[in-house]
């Protein structure tokens, strides 16, 4: 991405889309009772007040009545369908773990089968976007956290659920991310990247130079350690020189590294992410703080900033859903990569 003058003008940034991710499928519902939805009808009701609030993005995890991650499609399947009814113009975006929750004490935490998150393809309704990891990776979640993000709930230093967590891997090689995003193609689903770092990025280019990855560049820069990029101001701006002119990258951290990171992308003109899947806490940690909230207190600090916040029409635009392309050539210019080396005359 270039930021020439006037690049920090807002009349020449497009709006600010804003993703939630509501759901928190790391915390169990005593985490946060107050915010953590457990029955259907409370998931759906969660996505309309984001909605209302300004999100035009819901990023999804479902959650069992019993309060346990889902790990069954049929119940995203209910989810998507409720949401849909509901929140027509929002974003559905589904999770790619669909749930990485462990399912007994003492497991670790862990990606499902490829096999299972294939059939993210097969949801109907079809959701508008699934998020797809690139290279496998670690993904210990708690590396960057300090003991005071996760004092008192499940995840607090030395327990069970701290470990599990803290040897989670992705599992995303090169055959099954080649297959799974021509899956998704094939059903008229966008593929939404979420990188971990630059050489993520570079794989995503390499694919689409070979023709594999017809679809626009829309990512998730990933900030959370622990095998990802670490939340500073160096690995940003290392990351957006990285991205082509045409992709569209919202920008997502940890914990109080939430809120300070989304400012910088909103002052860059990119995107912002926030929840609590991604935090818990007020900026002084005096209280957790619901995801609502985080929506209300970004869409102020937009409107301070003189960013408009995109309804889910414009949204919608912006992330190009509903389209794809029909080749190597078509992809890399509209991502806005040079075109692929020719032999020389």
């Amino acid at each position: 991405m270039n930021f020439m003058d006037g690049s920090h003008f807002v009349e020449n940034m497009d709006k600010l889309v804003i993703t939630c991710a509501p759901y928190g499928p790391e915390w169990q519902p005593s985490d946060f009772p107050e915010d953590i939805p457990v029955s259907l009808e409370a998931q759906i009701q969660k996505a309309v007040d984001c909605y209302n609030a300004g999100a035009t993005v819901l990023h999804l995890h479902g959650r069992e009545d019993d309060g346990s991650g889902s790990k069954r499609l049929e119940r995203t399947n209910e989810l998507v369908a409720g949401i849909r009814a509901r929140c027509p113009e929002m974003i559905i975006q589904v999770g790619g773990s669909i749930s990485f929750a462990p399912t007994e004490e003492g497991e670790t935490a862990k990606w499902l089968s490829d096999d299972t998150r294939h059939g993210l393809a097969m949801i109907e309704p079809r959701p508008d976007q699934v998020t797809i990891a690139i290279n496998s990776n670690q993904m210990n979640v708690v590396e960057q956290m300090v003991a005071a993000d996760v004092a008192g709930t499940s995840l607090a230093v030395g327990t069970p659920g701290y470990f599990a967590y803290r040897e989670m891997t992705i599992p995303a090689g090169p055959e099954w991310v080649e297959e799974h995003i021509r899956r998704l193609s094939a059903r008229g689903i966008q593929t939404h990247f979420q990188l971990a770092n630059v050489p993520q990025l570079e794989t995503v280019e390499r694919m689409m130079r070979r023709g594999v990855c017809n679809v626009p560049l829309i990512l998730t820069w990933v900030a959370i350690g622990g095998g990802f990029d670490a939340p500073n101001i160096y690995n940003l701006a290392n990351f957006v020189r990285a991205c082509p002119d045409g992709s569209v990258l919202t920008v997502e951290s940890s914990m109080l590294n939430t809120l300070p990171l989304n400012m910088m992308g909103m002052a860059m003109g990119l995107h912002v992410r926030c929840g609590i899947e991604d935090n818990l806490w007020a900026q002084d940690r005096s209280r957790k703080i619901s995801t609502v909230e985080q929506i209300e207190q970004l869409v102020r600090i937009a409107r301070e900033f003189g960013r408009p916040v995109a309804n889910g029409k414009e949204a919608r635009e912006i992330y190009k859903i509903g389209t794809f392309y029909k080749n190597a050539d078509e992809t890399l210019a509209a991502n806005g990569f040079a075109p692929n080396r020719q032999p020389p005359r």
